[in-house]
């Protein structure tokens, strides 16, 4: 058993980690200096050490600590853009830190929630809805308890369970933990409506109830400063997509190529940019920190269509300094999962960078992608391939992109459910979610287990 330390130790891991963010710095290497200090304790924050029962009481407050310093940290990044600090580094490692603090704090809620399962207490939880620390809501919007309200031009970021989002997620040069993003308009009858685009819909308007709804493990609600520019792009952006929906208009399909400035079809964040770009008459301009597409293999990205070096991510939203973070919401019987999924992805573009891995498409894999709008008229198994990937297959999504997206998800299937296993394992051991570093560890045992092949991945030069 382990010792009771209580989570003394945790705690003032963390009360360090918050002195040093609390701390003015005056140079961009300082800041580079803190923001890798406090990156890495959390990153070596070893949950097993500490005493899980009294870890799992303290864990709503330790989580709202890890809150309230992601939100100090956002607070500051206008101040630091007026220093010239916001060097390339310092956003890279704004990026990761914010990342690493949210995983540590999915970890504490699972464990305060005694590490439920999908299906475990009721039905799916409706984003910013639950019990407990589901939502944490930064202190300036706190409302003593009342429902969060939402405003027209919030901008909701969003993760979903499946695979081709933590793809989408994970494609930049720094990794991500969401992969859809859109804009809430509210109309003259107070009715609730997002705005957004779907890969199997393109740009579409859907009741925010139903938006919310849709498989989602995580979201973040961001408000700009300015609520009448926001509102205007919330009314501009409805009223461009719902004149291209009428009898008679043109359709605006989704946007493979992710290309930020593209208008006539439209990625997730592309709309949002359009958005604000149309009521600002041009003059604000998402986003801020483009993510570079950095991968060195460019075998996927060539297969799903991505036709640009730079993109707006739906996670740059989380480093604009002109958008407040008003709330954030988890699932915690899923947060374990899109974890897990997230080191999946991140090893298998590792693998195709480093060992120089290609996808290699099987003959149901070349017919599905080429006929997957007539999917009702295949085999059971072709069917299983298509269905597990897409809920339908967009008339304007290339073949290639169809097959990479399904041997991608089709790849990290086993692996994910290999891991899903391991982490339920050490759960029951240890009382704690596997820490990162064992998690790539198993993920490198699994390759090395492979070999030259990993499902749809074959290692080119050793078929």
């Amino acid at each position: 058993m382990l010792a009771p330390v209580a989570s003394s130790s945790f705690e003032n891991d963390l009360e360090r980690i918050e002195i040093l963010a609390a701390t003015p710095v005056t140079s961009a290497a300082l800041l580079e200096r803190n923001l890798n200090y406090i990156y890495e304790h959390a990153a070596d924050a070893r949950l097993p050490d500490h005493d899980v029962l009294s870890l799992a009481r303290a864990a709503p407050g330790l989580m709202y600590r890890l809150f309230d310093l992601r939100m100090g940290l956002r607070e500051k990044l206008s101040h630091y853009e007026m220093l010239g600090l916001m060097t390339p580094t310092v956003v890279q490692d704004f990026r990761n830190v914010f990342g690493m603090l949210r995983y540590v704090s999915d970890m504490l809620g699972e464990i305060a929630s005694g590490h439920p399962q999908p299906g475990d207490g009721g039905p799916a939880l409706r984003g910013f809805t639950g019990n407990g620390p589901n939502t944490l809501i930064n202190y300036a919007f706190h409302r003593n308890g009342a429902p969060l309200a939402f405003q027209s031009g919030d901008v909701v970021l969003m993760r979903g369970g499946a695979h081709n989002n933590a793809a989408i997620a994970r494609l930049g040069d720094v990794d991500s933990q969401f992969g859809h993003i859109g804009i809430v308009h509210i109309d003259e009858a107070g009715d609730h409506w997002m705005v957004e685009s779907l890969i199997d819909d393109g740009a579409i308007i859907n009741p925010l109830a139903k938006a919310l709804d849709r498989d989602i493990v995580r979201a973040v609600l961001y408000r700009h400063r300015d609520a009448d520019l926001a509102a205007r792009a919330a009314k501009s952006i409805h009223d461009h997509v719902a004149a291209s929906r009428m009898r008679g208009g043109k359709r605006i399909p989704y946007d493979f190529s992710m290309r930020a400035s593209e208008t006539g079809s439209l990625s997730c964040s592309s709309l949002v940019r359009l958005a604000f770009e149309q009521a600002s008459g041009g003059a604000f301009i998402l986003p801020t920190y483009p993510t570079r597409i950095a991968k060195k293999n460019r075998d996927f990205l060539d297969r799903v269509g991505i036709a640009t070096e730079t993109t707006f991510a739906p996670a740059d939203i989380d480093i604009e300094s002109s958008f407040d973070l008003v709330a954030e919401w988890q699932d915690y019987r899923e947060t374990a999962n899109i974890r897990l999924q997230d080191f999946t992805v991140d090893k298998l573009f590792e693998w195709m960078d480093r060992y120089n891995y290609r996808f290699e498409e099987t003959s149901a894999i070349k017919l599905v992608s080429a006929l997957g709008r007539f999917s009702s008229h295949f085999s059971e198994n072709a069917k299983h391939v298509l269905s597990s990937a897409f809920p339908r297959v967009p008339p304007n999504m290339p073949r290639k992109t169809v097959a990479a997206i399904a041997m991608l998800h089709k790849t990290a299937e086993p692996i994910y459910h290999e891991l899903q296993h391991l982490n339920q394992q050490v759960v029951i051991e240890t009382g704690v979610p596997m820490h990162g570093v064992d998690i790539l560890d198993a993920l490198d045992a699994i390759r090395a287990r492979h070999g030259n092949r990993i499902g749809y991945l074959v290692r080119r030069g050793f078929h």
